[in-house]
């Protein structure tokens, strides 16, 4: 039987490792969804038995898992690629029409869309025309004209804010015209979204992605189009300040020296473009973009996130969030003056992604404000792109601290190897003891909790993310519920409102992370039972309540958190006074029925009652104190060697 049973565990193995190289190769060749099928549905055709079956699922879902994920990389690189390809184009600035052609094009490719248009404004006859078009079929919808407030475009040219429309047929919000009707129902567009082109507070067009069947446009869409309009902005305002310059020189020889520094203007804002565009591409990050645009502004430079908090600092010092400044410079599109500080926003579209202040310069040329604010549109490219890669790291971070507090079941079994590595890649190493705290707060508040406990755990290298319904914490520490407290504290303080952290650690290894998590959490449901809401604690915090619900609760430390004065009083003078104490709560707290089961004189009693409160504290003998001494006491009796006593033998009769 030896051999049949080695020959049908080597064929089980060999159909396992089969499916899982056929998984492999189907990652390599970038294959479609439906192929990844296939070796589960071989599996079962070949006679594998359930616990096979199990396994190959299991890859067949990580496989799925781990190809969506490069896809979503692949389409980030793709949008972050051809914003930096545009803006190379910008540097460049030769041709209008060719960049114009390209951010359509691109616009179109990007967001998958059927057509892709621009349109501009003209200011002599009060409506907005159609100057570039990739994708379309029909002549008459290339010549349309749209008045300011008619249809979709013309509503964006009128109010400076991007619209969608997922069916703009059956759409009532607009103004609809029989000639823009009909342009677009030969063209066959249904869903449509456009964004103004602003140059500074002035919008000058509109760019538009459309499709031919009704779609609704995410807010990501939305987005990275806003951010292509404004390169196409910055290529028709350089393309103004190039003919202006031109002007000036055949007309205007008086001006010649005006007209150099206008020009020598101009080149050094293409080649800062052209500087802060490399630093983009070598992979620089905030700080360096504040130190090279500090340097070449001969001032100082604080970027600040959307929350406020200071992302980096150059030349300056530290100054508060300029919440006025960012306000008045994200309604009118520019740099503004606030109390001697240059501040301006920094936008995705209509998205706030924080904020860039100058000091140590009282003025600014136009030509030091243009490169300001365009040292905005550069910072907004590095946060967007320290986004996408923050929010695919906490979707990692938040996988792995699912799969390290979820038990083992049937149809899943842990892997501690694979676990260790992949929080080696994080940053986390497993074989320290790790603690669980959970926190619980106001719903509405779960976004900014879960970023503050995100934030937390980042700096004690731990990990952080939403699970089971709450947000939960896992770093390395000794001494959870001083961690608890703390994190309580300062999350109540941040938010506002209260935060309520149930810890439970630390755990000597991996494998028992789900046991503590599960501590954690009746730590946390006995807070808000005993009303302690806004408090952070461990199951030791908490008293006879957390001896009772831990897992392993520990009787000698509670017998000496509680009653450790007076035991090792007793100890170290040879007194009886834990038996005193036994005997005053055995008999009601009566001095007189104590002093008669100890055959001590009642004025012993009372000295030594008093000595007690001075180990123990004033309120001794309140009742939710006194509560818990008779347990220790209990427990302490209980713990003694020997058979238990239950009567109190008698003592000396001299004080304690």
């Amino acid at each position: 039987m030896a051999p049949v049973n080695e020959s049908t565990e080597s064929a089980t193995g060999q159909r396992a490792a089969g499916a899982l190289r056929q998984l492999l190769d189907l990652l390599d060749r970038g294959a479609p969804v439906e192929d990844f099928a296939r070796p589960g549905a071989q599996a079962r055709t070949g006679g594998a038995g359930a616990g096979e079956q199990a396994l190959v699922e299991e890859a067949t879902r990580v496989a799925l898992g781990i190809r969506r994920t490069l896809d979503q990389h692949r389409r980030r690189e793709a949008e972050l690629t051809a914003l930096f390809d545009t803006a190379g184009d910008l540097a460049a600035l030769r041709d209008l029409d060719a960049v114009l052609r390209a951010i359509v094009r691109r616009a179109r490719t990007l967001l998958g869309t059927d057509v892709a248009y621009l349109t501009l404004n003209d200011p002599v006859a009060g409506d907005t025309f159609m100057r570039v078009t990739d994708g379309s079929v029909s002549a008459a919808f290339q010549q349309l004209r749209l008045g300011m407030g008619e249809g979709l475009g013309g509503l964006v040219a009128q109010t400076a804010r991007p619209y969608a429309s997922a069916d703009y047929r059956a759409d009532d919000r607009f103004r609809h015209t029989s000639t823009i009707d009909a342009g677009v129902r030969e063209e066959g567009l249904r869903g449509i979204l456009g964004v103004p082109l602003r140059v500074a507070s002035r919008v000058i067009g509109v760019l538009y992605a459309a499709d031919r069947s009704v779609r609704d446009f995410a807010p990501d869409a939305v987005a990275l189009l806003s951010s292509l309009a404004d390169h196409a902005a910055v290529a028709i305002d350089g393309a103004r300040l190039l003919e202006e310059t031109r002007t000036a020189l055949v007309e205007l020889n008086s001006a010649t020296e005006t007209a150099r520094a206008h020009s020598e203007a101009v080149r050094l804002a293409t080649e800062t473009h052209d500087r802060l565009t490399d630093l983009v591409l070598r992979g620089g990050d905030v700080t360096d973009v504040a130190r090279e645009v500090a340097a070449l502004l001969r001032g100082g430079l604080v970027v600040h996130d959307a929350e406020g908090a200071e992302l980096a600092r150059v030349g300056s010092d530290p100054i508060g969030p300029p919440d006025r400044g960012v306000a008045a410079s994200r309604s009118g599109g520019r740099a503004v003056p606030v109390d001697g500080v240059w501040v301006c926003a920094v936008l995705a579209g209509p998205e706030l992604l924080g904020s860039i202040a100058l000091t140590g310069r009282a003025d600014l040329s136009d030509t030091d404000r243009r490169l300001f604010e365009r040292t905005g549109l550069v910072t907004a490219l590095l946060l967007l792109l320290r986004r996408s890669v923050a929010h695919a790291e906490d979707r990692v971070r938040g996988e792995l601290l699912s799969d390290l507090l979820t038990p083992e079941s049937p149809g899943r079994t842990r892997d501690p190897g694979s676990q260790t590595i992949r929080a080696r890649k994080l940053g986390v190493d497993l074989a320290r003891p790790h603690s669980v705290l959970v926190l619980r707060g106001d719903a509405a508040l779960r976004p900014r909790m879960s970023a503050e406990a995100a934030r937390r755990a980042r700096a004690l290298d731990g990990l952080a993310g939403p699970h089971e319904g709450d947000i939960v914490l896992l770093v390395p520490a000794g001494r959870p519920g001083d961690l608890a407290r703390s994190l309580a504290a300062e999350l109540g303080q941040a938010l506002g409102a209260p935060v309520t952290v149930g810890s439970a650690g630390p755990a000597g290894r991996p494998g028992a992370l789900p046991a503590v998590y599960a501590e954690a959490v009746r730590c946390l449901d006995a807070l808000h039972a005993l009303g302690h809401t806004g408090h952070g604690a461990a199951l030791p915090d908490l008293g006879f309540v957390g001896l009772l619900i831990g897992d392993h609760g520990d009787v000698g430390g509670y017998v000496h958190q509680v009653l450790g004065p007076v035991i090792d009083y007793d100890a170290q003078r040879g007194t009886e006074l834990v038996h005193t104490l036994r005997a005053y709560y055995t008999h009601g707290a009566s001095l007189s029925r104590a002093k008669d089961a100890l055959h001590i004189h009642v004025n012993t009693v009372v000295q030594r009652l008093d000595r007690i409160g001075r180990l123990l504290g004033p309120d001794w003998n309140v009742p939710a104190r006194a509560l818990e001494l008779q347990l220790a006491l209990r427990l302490h009796l209980l713990a003694q060697p020997g058979p238990i006593d239950r009567t109190t033998p008698p003592t000396p009769a001299g004080p304690a």
